[in-house]
C-alpha cells in the first residue's frame, strides 16, 4: 500500500545519508514529513539527583538538529520540531498533517521502547500505521548468527561468530529527488522556540584538544581528517589509550551516539582506506571498537531493564556504599589522586574524556570508594556528549564485575598506569594547575613527596589540593 504522506520520526537517526527510514518512508509515500521531537524528560531530573542531559550534550544536539535541518532544506524540504512528549505529539501531528503512516527506528532501552509502543497504540486509535526499522548498528539484526536470546555472553565470540557467519549490509541510497510534505502552519524552527534548554554556563572549552560539533557534516570532516588528512587511522591501534591531542583516537563516538554518522558510513569508509591506504591491525582494530558497540547493544536488547539494575545482567549481590560526600568529590575532581581528578576535570570542562580516562575512573570508584556504579553511570549520562545508554551502562557493568566481562576483577593501580600513559604529568599539568610546580611524576604523588618538595612547589595538602580519599599502598609502581 502506498500512502499520500508519511510522517518520519527522527531519533538517535539525526542524518539524511544511509538512512533506512527516510528511504523506507519515501517507498511507502509519495511525500515524506521529516519531524524531530524534543522530549522535555530527557533534559529533566535523572537518576540519583542529577541531570539527564548536560550542558555540552544539549548544545551538541542542538548543532546536529541545525544540520540536519540545512541538510534538508537543500533538498526542498524542511524538518518540522516539535516539543513534548513524542507519544502524544507525533500522532496528533500526523492526524494534523493528513499523514497515513509514521516511519521511525527502533531504539532498544526501555524508556525509549515504552515511547515506542505509546505512539503506535495512540496512533492505531487515529487510524494511523506505523513501522519502525533496525538500523543503529554495524551487523543487522536480522542477520546476526543467532537470534538476540541466545547471543553469547562473551564478546569474543559473539565477534568471532558475526565476522565467519554474518556481513555488513550496504549504505542506503535516498532517492535524489524527494517530494516533501507541506508543513502545517506553527511548526517551530529553532533550539529555543522548541523549548531546549540553555547551554551558555558549559564553560570556555579553551583546554580541549577538539570541539566537537554536531552534525552530520562535522563528522564528514572529522572522518576525512582522520583517515585522508592525517593517516591517523593507520596507527589507531598504538594511539587509543592516549590522554592528549585531537588524533590519538577516532572521537567518532558523539556523532555515532546521536546517529549523525552511522557505523556503516565508517566501516565503509575504512574498506576504501584499506584499498587506497593500507590494511593493518590499526584499521581492522577500528572495526573491532564498531562491534563493540554492537554488543553492548545487542545485550541491552537481549537483558532489558536488567542492564539498569545493581546486580547487573548478573544479578549479582556486591557491597556498594552510598558515600554521597565522596562521589561528590570523584564527580568534581577532588579525590586527591591526581590522575583521577585530571580525568574528572576533563570531562567537566570538555563533556568529554579518553576510552583509558573512562576506565579508569570507574574502577576507582566502584573498586576504591566501593561506591554503587549506577552513580557513575548516571553521571556519565548527564556529562557525556557521547553518551548512549547501551555502551555507557554495559562499560559500566562491565567494570563492576556486573557485566559481560569474563573477568571478575577489573581492578587498575592508578599509579601504574600514571606510569605507563603519563610518565612526565604532562597530563595533569594541564587539568590541574594546582600541581603545575612539581616536575615530572611527582606530579602524580603530592600524596607521596617530602615537606621539602612540596613547600618548593607552595603546596599545602589539604588546601591548595585535596588529601587524597584512599590510600596508595595497594597501588606499587
Amino acid at each position: 500500500m502506498r500512502y499520500e504522506k508519511a510522517l518520519v520520526w527522527l531519533r538517535n537517526d539525526l542524518r539524511w545519508e544511509d538512512n533506512l527510514t527516510l528511504k523506507k518512508a519515501t517507498e511507502l509515500a509519495r511525500s515524506i514529513l521529516p519531524v524531530y521531537c524534543l522530549d522535555p524528560r530527557q533534559f529533566g531530573p535523572g537518576d540519583f539527583g542529577l541531570k539527564k542531559t548536560g550542558p555540552y550534550r544539549a548544545r551538541f544536539l542542538s548543532e546536529t538538529i541545525q544540520d540536519l535541518q540545512n541538510q534538508i532544506r537543500e533538498k526542498g524540504g524542511n524538518l518540522l520540531l516539535l516539543h513534548g512528549k513524542p507519544e502524544e505529539e507525533i500522532p496528533t501531528l500526523a492526524q494534523k498533517a493528513g499523514a497515513g503512516m509514521i516511519c521511525f527506528s527502533q531504539e532498544v532501552t526501555a524508556e525509549e521502547i515504552r515511547v515506542e509502543q505509546a505512539l503506535e497504540k495512540a496512533a492505531w486509535s487515529k487510524g494511523i500505521a506505523t513501522e519502525s526499522y533496525w538500523q543503529s548498528t554495524l551487523f543487522h539484526i536480522d542477520d546476526l548468527p543467532f537470534p538476540v536470546a541466545q547471543l553469547p555472553e562473551v564478546f569474543t565470540k559473539f565477534r568471532k561468530e558475526c565476522e565467519k557467519l554474518s556481513f555488513i549490509r550496504p549504505l542506503e541510497k535516498i532517492p535524489e529527488t524527494v517530494r516533501f510534505a507541506q508543513i502545517p502552519e506553527g511548526h517551530l524552527n529553532s533550539w529555543p522556540e522548541m523549548g531546549g534548554p540553555d547551554f551558555t554556563d558549559e564553560g570556555t572549552e579553551n583546554k580541549a584538544d577538539m570541539l566537537f560539533r554536531g552534525g552530520s557534516g562535522p563528522a564528514l570532516e572529522r572522518m576525512n581528517h582522520y583517515f585522508w588528512q592525517t593517516d591517523s587511522l593507520a596507527s589507531y591501534k598504538e594511539t587509543r589509550n592516549g590522554l592528549m591531542g585531537a588524533d590519538y583516537s577516532s572521537k567518532f563516538s558523539p556523532w555515532l551516539a546521536m546517529g549523525a554518522l552511522s557505523p556503516r558510513q565508517v566501516y565503509r569508509e575504512v574498506k576504501r582506506y584499506e584499498t587506497e591506504r593500507t590494511k593493518n591491525q590499526s584499521t581492522y582494530w577500528l572495526i573491532f571498537e564498531l562491534i563493540w558497540r554492537d554488543f553492548f547493544r545487542f545485550m541491552a536488547k537481549k537483558h532489558g531493564s536488567r542492564i539498569f539494575q545493581i546486580g547487573g545482567i548478573q544479578d549479582k549481590a556486591g557491597y556498594w556504599k552510598e558515600g554521597k560526600v565522596a562521589f561528590s568529590k570523584w564527580a568534581a575532581g577532588k579525590t586527591g589522586i591526581p590522575f583521577i581528578d585530571a580525568n574528572m576535570r576533563e570531562l567537566n570542562q570538555t563533556g568529554f574524556m579518553s576510552n583509558r580516562g573512562r576506565q579508569l575512573v570507574a574502577s576507582f570508584l566502584v573498586n576504591d570508594l566501593e561506591i554503587d556504579w549506577r552513580w557513575g553511570a548516571a553521571y556519565f549520562e548527564q556529562q557525556l556528549i557521547d553518551y548512549d545508554p547501551c555502551s555507557n551502562w554495559g562499560n559500566w557493568m562491565y567494570i563492576a564485575g556486573v557485566g559481560n566481562d569474563p573477568r571478575q576483577d577489573r581492578y587498575f593501580n592508578i599509579l601504574l598506569q600514571a606510569k605507563k600513559y603519563d610518565p612526565q604529568g604532562t597530563y595533569i599539568e594541564r587539568w590541574i594547575p594546582e600541581l603545575d610546580k612539581l616536575k615530572g611524576f611527582d606530579r602524580h604523588i603530592p600524596f607521596q613527596l617530602p615537606s621539602e618538595k612540596l613547600d618548593t612547589g607552595r603546596i599545602r595538602l589539604g588546601k591548595d589540593y585535596p588529601l587524597p580519599l584512599v590510600s596508595a599502598e595497594n597501588w606499587s609502581v
